[in-house]
């Protein structure tokens, strides 16, 4: 039985990683007394008496618990920003491409992706691999989130009864600031130059929606939207857990896509919409899931050699 120790399980991630492994068989938890979670001496010992330590810290402690490892045996996954661009550590995304799986598979360090980066990358990655786009090319995202990705005080704010009126409309942030997934933006889906990110919180817990506008003239080849969507089909042909969703399926949905519909799974819809001068392409998940917590269960899972599947819906 594999030993696992979550530094930071009183945090957003760190709680829906202790819900996720909870019915798990294979693994013990092994948990620090809350009196102690602070404690450098008493985070050493448990992080090197485990198979795997999750980091659900902020970056500067994600660090820290880096440099406490001692065991060479122990796999690290951390699901802060401290690591993802950091030479050395996997990008925990397996459905990128068989080389990101293979480092995960044999790292002991591996970065689980942000969740607006998650949708990003999915979209952008696949595009400028096959040259459709080039690296250069003038991207803009535009992403709404729920209010669990807004922490510990953001989600009490939100939870409160007596919020004020604003909180009950989509909030733009992040508006003159670097927000801190663009580095990973860049660096993973192969941009030379950052892109123009506008992230949105909203007034529900889970859930988000990731859009990237494309115009075509812009773009390295002559391309429709039929073959765009073809393209991110066959990127993510046979994969668990991100899928590419067919042509016309808006309306199904009545002309509505919600953010919040996969909300406590680990799961990815792409979606290609638009006409063959603007194409909109889509990514729909759950930003405790696939976008945190799910995708570090789904990390373990390969690094251990399980099932990536198992424990995740």
């Amino acid at each position: 039985m594999k030993k696992i120790f979550i530094d930071g399980a009183a945090g957003t991630t760190g709680l829906k990683l202790r819900e996720r492994l909870s019915s798990r068989s294979d693994l013990e938890v092994i948990e620090i007394d809350e009196a102690l979670r602070r404690d450098i001496s008493s985070r050493r010992q448990m992080i090197n008496a485990s198979n795997v330590t999750f980091l659900c810290l902020p970056d500067d402690a994600a660090r820290e618990a880096v440099s406490l490892c001692e065991n060479p045996d122990t796999i690290i996954i951390d699901a802060s920003t401290a690591h993802r661009v950091t030479p050395g550590w996997a990008y925990g995304f397996p459905e990128l491409s068989a080389h990101h799986r293979e480092e995960i598979e044999k790292s002991k360090r591996i970065a689980v992706p942000g969740c607006y980066a998650s949708g990003f990358v999915a979209l952008v990655y696949p595009l400028i691999e096959d040259k459709q786009i080039q690296p250069y090319y003038p991207m803009t995202a535009n992403a709404v989130s729920g209010y669990s990705g807004a922490g510990k005080k953001g989600i009490a704010e939100y939870e409160s009864p007596e919020k004020p009126s604003e909180l009950l409309s989509p909030r733009m942030y992040s508006m003159s600031s670097y927000h801190k997934h663009i580095p990973e933006m860049m660096a993973k889906s192969g941009l030379s130059y950052p892109p123009i990110f506008n992230p949105m919180v909203d007034n529900y817990f889970s859930g988000m929606l990731v859009n990237i506008p494309l115009h075509t003239r812009l773009m390295a080849k002559p391309t429709t939207v039929s073959r765009i969507r073809q393209l991110l089909a066959e990127h993510y042909e046979g994969s668990n857990f991100v899928k590419v969703m067919p042509e016309h399926i808006e309306d199904t949905f009545g002309g509505y896509l919600a953010a919040n519909s996969l909300s406590g799974t680990n799961l990815m819809e792409i979606y290609v919409f638009g006409f063959d001068k603007h194409i909109l392409l889509t990514a729909r998940l759950d930003n405790l899931g696939k976008g945190a917590s799910g995708a570090a269960v789904q990390c373990m899972n390969i690094a251990l050699g399980l099932d990536e599947k198992t424990g995740l819906i």
